[in-house]
């Protein structure tokens, strides 16, 4: 099986007061192995919550949402969130890190939950950060951090455990750009060395080169884009 994640006539709609809102319609999609993919669209079309449905933070109205052949909606509320621990690393715009933690502890918690010794969590989360070059940060609140470098401890969170697949959303969003190209080439050269599968939501071109395969987001569908 060549593909890391496959979605099969996926449809979300939301309730409405009068009615509803259809998000998605019918929509087809498939990473490749080891593939990166870049999901583009104007603010509000939907791509967060296409990133949602794939992470199993979110459940289609309809359709098939498969990770590494497994129908991630088929399974509980307790297989789904071990489904999201062990395979799936998120990296967000806002980083999502707890600001009275330090760094090492941060990237530690994922291990935490999956059961590992605190000593274990923490050696293995001394040596991601050394893989985002943050080892010298290792001990400091990440309230106290730049951007960039609290979305490298967010980087270095989102592959404590070895996921399968890697889901960014606006990864550089509110950074400014020579900033954000670091960013970038970080998640490609980690994405090559480690063999990930993984999808970036974007509304930014320059961050869509930085992908294998560049896909539109528009009218509740999902097109491949050929044109950057």
């Amino acid at each position: 099986m060549n593909e890391a994640l496959k979605i099969v006539n996926l449809r979300k709609d939301y309730p409405l007061p009068h009615g509803k809102l259809c998000v998605f319609k019918d929509v087809n999609f498939s990473l490749k192995r080891n593939e990166i993919a870049a999901i583009m669209g104007v603010s509000g079309v939907g791509k967060t919550t296409f990133l949602n449905l794939c992470g199993a933070l979110d459940r289609p109205t309809k359709g098939k949402i498969l990770i590494e052949g497994e129908d991630i909606n088929a399974k509980d509320n307790r297989q789904k969130a071990e489904i999201r621990n062990k395979k799936i690393g998120f990296i967000f715009q806002f980083y999502h890190l707890l600001p009275e933690f330090n760094a090492q502890e941060n990237v530690s918690f994922p291990l935490l939950i999956s059961g590992y010794s605190s000593h274990e969590a923490k050696k293995k989360a001394l040596d991601m950060l050394k893989e985002v070059s943050l080892e010298d940060k290792a001990f400091i609140r990440v309230s106290q951090l730049s951007g960039g470098e609290q979305q490298r401890v967010a980087i270095a969170r989102s592959l404590i455990n070895e996921p399968a697949l890697l889901l960014a959303d606006e990864p550089t969003g509110n950074m400014d750009w020579q900033t954000g190209k670091k960013i970038l080439k970080l998640i490609r050269e980690l994405h090559d060395r480690k063999k990930l599968s993984s999808i970036i939501v974007t509304h930014n071109e320059k961050v869509a080169r930085f992908c294998d395969r560049v896909y539109l987001m528009d009218g509740g569908d999902l097109k491949l884009f050929n044109h950057l």
